[in-house]
């Protein structure tokens, strides 16, 4: 699949490059794009969630009414959680939400996930740029020129630039990754996958092992 590579303005270099088959047309996985994403979102969680159970009740410990001929249930502790202001019956505990996913799975998902933003035509190959200093207004630009400037959009670095992440930082709708931090849910989540050349080569390279 050739794609024609675009500059900052958002117009065509008059250069293509092909985007492999291995990584940007296979058979899309959809179970294996749902078990990355899962895993992506439940290690997001913090697993923090507690509520008091009837051992952390402050109460007394008197029985509060006699076992037998009251014609109601027996009852114990005022700490019960049948009663208000008592303890919660299996209530959240902290925990880890976390699993772990076999690693080729997990690269199976992202060529899956690439080859369904393909076959969107959502992939824009933009020749490489930098910026002096960080400017949001720089990189507002480009989205602009790119159409880009009302929907999602995952700009992919070849390697980490700073000055472009600063100056996309204050943008909800636009996301600044290198390689290494290329997942399958902020593929999915895009809009519009903006790759820049020097990132492409590296992305077939560790996608195609």
């Amino acid at each position: 699949m050739k794609v024609a590579v675009l500059d900052i303005n958002g117009k065509d270099t008059g250069r293509k490059v092909d985007l492999s088959k291995d990584v940007f047309a296979i058979e899309p996985n959809n179970h294996a794009v749902y078990l990355d994403v899962k895993q992506y979102l439940a290690n997001q969680r913090q697993g923090t969630h507690k509520s008091k159970e009837r051992a952390e009740i402050a109460g007394s410990t008197r029985k509060i009414k006699k076992q037998k001929g009251t014609g109601t249930a027996r009852a114990g502790s005022i700490k019960s959680g049948v009663f208000k202001g008592g303890g919660r019956m299996f209530g959240p505990r902290p925990r880890n939400y976390s699993f772990k996913l076999n690693k080729n799975v997990k690269r199976l998902a992202r060529k899956s996930a690439l080859t369904i933003k393909a076959n969107e035509h959502s992939i824009v190959v933009l020749e490489d740029f930098n910026f002096d200093t960080p400017k949001t207004k720089n990189f507002t630009a480009i989205l602009k020129a790119l159409d880009l400037e009302n929907k999602k959009s995952l700009f992919v670095l070849g390697a980490s630039n700073n000055n472009v992440y600063l100056s996309s930082r204050n943008l909800k709708s636009s996301e600044v990754v290198s390689n290494s931090e290329l997942n399958t849910y902020k593929i999915l989540n895009a809009n519009s996958v903006v790759l820049l050349e020097s990132s492409l080569e590296e992305i077939e390279t560790n996608l195609s092992k």
